[in-house]
């Protein structure tokens, strides 16, 4: 078992350490160094500011249907987390249209309002919007899980203190949740930072375009690298702040019972007003720009043999994708106990961008493809490379759930299954896996809306005349061909919001006793 968790460890590190190989081995293009600065504070700039807003607006969200009694309220607790379904390229795709200067809503407003809009969507701005709708659901689920799981005692302690119910929740609750918070902002500003789609759609330059640019412009893996460097510092700075974040660090009363969570009815305005952010927050974040690339796309023919290919072969790599990252993510999680430090290095990879670890990719593949005459031959060499840098980026991600799952196996079963005659790995199969199914469900469908949504990874190192939805989506928008990149954009939500909503539900009903 130790021996299969270091083979699944080594694929997720092989890219990073290829990467640092690449930088490493030469001069690269001549790209001057004010750029990679310039690239480097946009991208810090970016990440700040939708750190920020994804911390107040997830926060709120999270705060009020926890604490709250109000209409709408329970639909609302999993509802606000669907714009995760929604890839970040398409919201920017459809502010773009709606909000740009001589879009259809900015001309109405001037000519009936009389006044317009100040922000310019191609703009760092403009960005911060689109990925703060993006990605706040990260802290959305984050504060829902933590103020929901709470022990009641301390809100109690508070309230028996003189403290207004309000008064308890702000200064109690939500202290005991800021590591969950961290963890939540930690993982909004990594999407951040990964994200191509998006900013290079809005014209702002970060070192993930610049790692795309600098492989597909200049032709130049080392300069590429040499981007993807500080990326990958970042990214294990932000991953160490998550996993601290997410230590249980928290007030726990193991003697005392679960009961229900305080909670407080809104009436009258109070109520108005926490329907209404959660309904213009919806809004923003989904219906209004998924509802747009609608209507725009309606009376465009779509292009249909394209589309059902580039559906098949999203699916394809989607479902591929998760069976091979689950199955590494097992055997990972099945020897994380006999290897904490391998195990959590491994998790590197989910803080690191895409291109990142395709680049770190092209290396390696380069000696096998050199070692091996034809392996560069036909659509499987690309295809296997891609799912690979899918299951070494998204591995730690179905870690999660995973390891979670298999802690309600018990020591005294396996021992049981041990005693019967069975091997480690065969105790594991016959007990420990089983018992775990609906955690391995759970972690297959994180991985596969991941994938749906992945696009620089796939624009480096997918084979010839293999398109993806999101693929697809991209070359319509470097066209300006809005109105058809509309489709493949909105069904690539129509396919990941399934798993979304199961994912969700199933967070709703996470506290013990609930009835959710």
């Amino acid at each position: 078992m130790r021996l299969l968790a270091l083979l699944a460890a080594a694929t997720a590190l092989l890219p990073l350490v290829g990467v640092v190989i690449a930088a490493l081995s030469g001069p690269g293009a001549d790209i001057a160094a004010r750029d990679v600065a310039r690239y480097a504070l946009t991208s810090a700039v970016l990440a700040a500011l939708v750190a920020l807003v994804t911390a107040v607006v997830g926060s709120v969200a999270a705060w009020l249907v926890v604490m709250h009694r109000f209409p709408g309220r329970g639909v609302f607790a999993w509802a606000l987390a669907l714009p995760l379904a929604a890839p970040a390229f398409a919201l920017a795709y459809a502010y773009a249209d709606l909000l740009d200067v001589a879009g259809p809503l900015r001309f109405w407003m001037r000519d009936a309002l009389g006044f317009d809009l100040a922000i310019q969507m191609r703009s760092v701005p403009g960005a911060v919007l689109v990925l703060g709708c993006a990605f706040y659901p990260y802290v959305y689920l984050a504060m829902r899980a933590a103020l929901v799981n709470q022990s009641v005692s301390a809100v109690e302690a508070a309230r028996m203190l003189g403290a207004s119910p309000a008064r308890a929740v702000w200064r109690v609750a939500v202290p005991l949740a800021r590591p969950a918070l961290a963890a939540g902002v930690a993982l909004a500003v990594m999407e951040t930072l990964a994200d191509y789609g998006a900013v290079q759609f809005l014209a702002v330059q970060t070192l993930t375009t610049g790692v795309v640019r600098a492989w597909s412009v200049y032709g130049s893996t080392a300069s590429a690298a040499q981007f993807a460097l500080p990326l990958m510092a970042t990214a294990a700075v932000l991953l160490w702040l998550e996993r601290w974040g997410r230590k249980g660090r928290g007030f726990e009363t193991t003697g005392a019972r679960w009961r229900p969570l305080p909670v407080t009815d809104l009436k009258g305005w109070r109520a108005a007003l926490a329907t209404g952010f959660c309904v213009l927050l919806l809004t923003v974040a989904l219906i209004l720009p998924m509802g747009w690339l609608l209507v725009s796309s309606i009376d465009v023919r779509p292009e249909w043999p394209r589309l059902i290919e580039a559906g098949r072969n999203t699916l394809l790599m989607g479902v591929t994708g998760a069976v091979v990252t689950v199955a590494l993510a097992t055997l990972l999680a099945l020897g994380a106990d006999k290897l904490p430090v391998t195990a959590r290095v491994a998790g590197l990879g989910y803080a690191t961008p895409g291109a990142v670890m395709a680049i770190g990719l092209l290396l390696p593949a380069g000696l096998v493809w050199s070692l091996i005459p034809g392996a560069t031959t036909g659509l499987g060499a690309g295809v296997i490379l891609l799912i690979y840098a899918y299951a070494a980026r998204l591995m730690a991600a179905a870690v999660e759930p995973i390891e979670a799952g298999l802690a309600k196996v018990t020591p005294s079963m396996v021992r049981s299954a041990r005693a019967l005659g069975r091997s480690e790995l065969g105790a594991a199969w016959a007990v420990r896996l089983p018992l775990a199914r609906g955690a391995l469900l759970t972690a297959g469908l994180i991985v596969l809306v991941d994938v749906l949504k992945e696009l620089p990874a796939t624009l480096i190192l997918r084979p010839f005349n293999f398109d993806t939805l999101a693929v697809m989506a991209s070359n319509y928008a470097l066209d300006e061909r809005l109105p058809q990149a509309g489709w493949p954009s909105l069904i690539i939500v129509g396919l990941a919001l399934p798993g979304v909503i199961w994912l969700t539900r199933r967070v709703a009903a996470s506290r013990p006793g609930s009835d959710a």
